[in-house]
């Protein structure tokens, strides 16, 4: 087996030792005769995974009784109109942070329905900071304040919750969640996709206080209703199973790891050795993003020079370093290292790195 340490945004790598299981599992399922794929979702052995699911996800990320936990079909880009189609009314403000693409799409999808206010932006900077909480023009009438803790792209990340008062703080954790431990109390929504650091796509995250469900919102069919969904196990209808079942191998993977205090150790060190060996590079290497909002999932770099992009790319393959070709809004490089991603796969690409500067400086 060639199996390699992947970069990958997301899709992105997932824990060996869930593949494994996975592997061993696929024809053969808890005593079924069948795979996880095959069987009803409502009969008693998936039932019970999901619900083993949801009590270890409670369980990692502390998750107070008044939140439901929701297991929705599709992207986190769907909850960028979901989610003020069920807390805001027509026309309403709701305020957005925006520090990157994502934060721009969540305002692009918002506007049908919500005056879909910015709060605050980056944009001008190049998104390379998170703006100071004192440039904030936040409307306390708001439907609820949306931010991106993390942005994938421009690999920027708030460091400090933000303090949205009496208005509900919801957050697009995508490429974030499950990496360090969150004060759930502190938002009215947190939402993932899980094709970061939950399990396959096809599958998203949502964590919501459950008065938030019931208000009104806007007209909206059953199947995009969170109260709906949470009234039925979110099994409203037949969910991803086979992402569900994945997501589930991870979060018992996390709590054999020592749970989201340890990962948030190993996240850290997998950083400040990434970033270090950026800023020791002599300018070989470098990273654009302010000191204060460097993200830990997701590092982008430039070379001194753009003309040795393809060598980069084409040797660190060869010595199997998959995806690490940025963006190309942002372009040069860019190293996701969510909690699949072992210190020893930073390791190697940061002695690659040392290896292709000395050959080309």
């Amino acid at each position: 087996m060639s199996r390699a340490y992947n970069f990958s945004a997301g899709p992105a790598a997932l824990p060996e030792p869930v593949l494994e299981q996975a592997r061993d599992e696929l024809l053969e399922w808890k005593g079924e005769r069948a795979s996880v794929m095959e069987v009803s979702h409502r009969g008693k052995a998936f039932v019970a995974m999901a619900e083993e699911s949801e009590a270890d996800l409670r369980t990692l990320l502390a998750v107070p009784d008044d939140y439901a936990v929701l297991f929705l079909q599709g992207g986190a880009t769907q909850q960028f109109a979901q989610i003020p189609l069920n807390i805001a009314t027509p026309g309403q403000a709701a305020d957005y942070l925006v520090t990157g693409a994502w934060g721009q799409k969540a305002v692009s999808e918002a506007k049908p329905y919500v005056n879909a206010r910015i709060a605050a932006s980056t944009e001008e900077g190049r998104f390379t900071d998170v703006p100071d909480a004192d440039s904030w023009s936040v409307d306390p009438a708001a439907a609820y304040l949306h931010y991106t803790p993390n942005e994938t792209i421009h690999g920027v990340e708030f460091h400090a919750l933000p303090d949205s008062g009496d208005v509900p703080l919801v957050g697009d954790f995508s490429s974030t969640i499950l990496s360090r431990p969150v004060d759930v109390s502190k938002f009215g929504i947190i939402y993932a996709g899980a094709q970061k650091n939950i399990g396959p796509s096809g599958l998203v995250l949502m964590v919501i206080r459950r008065e938030l469900m019931e208000r009104s919102g806007q007209a909206r069919a059953k199947i995009l209703n969170f109260a709906a969904q949470a009234k039925e196990g979110s099994m409203l209808n037949t969910p991803p199973t086979l992402s569900w079942y994945l997501a589930g191998l991870v979060f018992k993977w996390l709590r054999e790891q020592g749970g989201l205090e340890a990962m948030a150790k190993r996240n850290q060190a997998k950083a400040d050795l990434l970033y270090a060996a950026i800023d020791n590079s002599g300018g070989f290497y470098r990273n654009p993003v302010a000191p204060r909002a460097r993200s830990w999932m997701n590092v982008p770099f430039t070379l001194k020079d753009a003309a040795l992009d393809s060598a980069f790319l084409k040797e660190s393959e060869a010595a199997g370093l998959l995806a690490l070709k940025g963006h190309r809004a942002v372009g040069g490089m860019r190293a996701s290292i969510y909690n699949a991603m072992p210190i020893e796969g930073v390791k190697a690409l940061v002695d690659f790195m040392a290896d292709f500067a000395r050959r080309n400086g």
